[in-house]
């Protein structure tokens, strides 16, 4: 069971059902997310160590992030497998590579707790932003020691507090509010999960990983006006677009009010967000 007390695998199939409705969101805002997030990727391609020639993982992919600029780092040589849950999502990134030309990348269906892979197999794993979602993060860290080549390195990113990630929780109290929907319990499964380090240090290091550490980066979004940032957030999130569509016109009127005051901080003079974030590296060695 999880920690909400729902069976994990109800949690899974939710999740898959979730993330294959938005890959159609994603494709259509990837260039928007990625001009932000790729020095992230990049970042965990260093901690992780990666070099031209490996075997490596990129887990929870998504639309193929950082798979691809691993590929492009580890060369004709090497090798990238890149897992995710949603097939939807792994349709995405399979066309991505394919239309940059990249030969070296297999995309799985799979999840990172169950992570199919034969003992000390890669020789680098790096995650970005997937962990969060993991209902059992044990289980999921003691897999990615398990694949890993004694001494290989290990790097992730998750997101810190929602105070400082206003791309993810800008208006959201007013949202829930409005909508009627509950506070977010203790420990639910949403991007701020970890955003307390100490607990992915501890289950690293409860699986076998050393050298634990981690460090700030900041990750800076931007859209043309507050209309822009409403049109990604309901694309790429399933349950935020289920949110608007259960609401009436009037609600709706209400919550794109919410959100534009809650940009205010954020708007430019001639009305753009400039959206700065922080996320969390962490890195490990097997």
């Amino acid at each position: 069971m999880s920690e909400q007390g729902q069976p994990i695998n109800q949690i899974k199939q939710q999740q898959r059902l979730d993330w294959d409705a938005a890959a159609a969101g994603w494709k259509q805002w990837w260039s928007t997310f990625e001009r932000a997030a790729q020095h992230v990727s990049d970042r965990l391609i260093e901690l992780a160590a990666v070099r031209p020639g490996q075997r490596v993982a990129d887990l929870a992919t998504g639309i193929g992030e950082p798979a691809i600029t691993a590929a492009r780092r580890v060369g004709t040589a090497g090798c990238v497998v890149a897992i995710d849950q949603s097939a939807g999502m792994l349709a995405v990134a399979r066309e991505r590579a394919v239309s940059l030309g990249l030969g070296n990348l297999e995309f799985r269906v799979g999840d990172i707790e169950s992570l199919e892979a034969d003992e000390h197999t890669f020789d680098a794993a790096i995650c970005r932003w997937g962990l969060m979602f993991v209902p059992d993060l044990d289980a999921a860290a003691r897999g990615i020691h398990r694949a890993l080549k004694p001494g290989a390195r290990f790097a992730t990113a998750v997101w810190s507090t929602p105070d400082k990630t206003p791309m993810i929780s800008l208006g959201g109290e007013a949202i829930r509010a409005l909508a009627g929907l509950p506070p977010r319990p203790p420990g639910a499964l949403d991007p701020f999960r970890l955003a307390d380090v100490s607990i992915l240090t501890r289950a690293l290091e409860g699986a076998g990983f050393s050298e634990v550490r981690s460090e700030p980066l900041e990750v800076v979004f931007e859209f043309a006006s507050v209309d822009e940032f409403s049109r990604f957030r309901a694309s790429v999130s399933a349950p935020m677009r289920a949110v608007l569509e259960r609401c009436t016109p009037e609600m709706r009127a209400q919550i794109e009010r919410a959100t534009d005051e809650a940009a205010a901080p954020y708007r430019r003079a001639d009305g753009s967000l400039r959206l700065p974030n922080d996320a969390i590296c962490v890195a490990a060695r097997a």
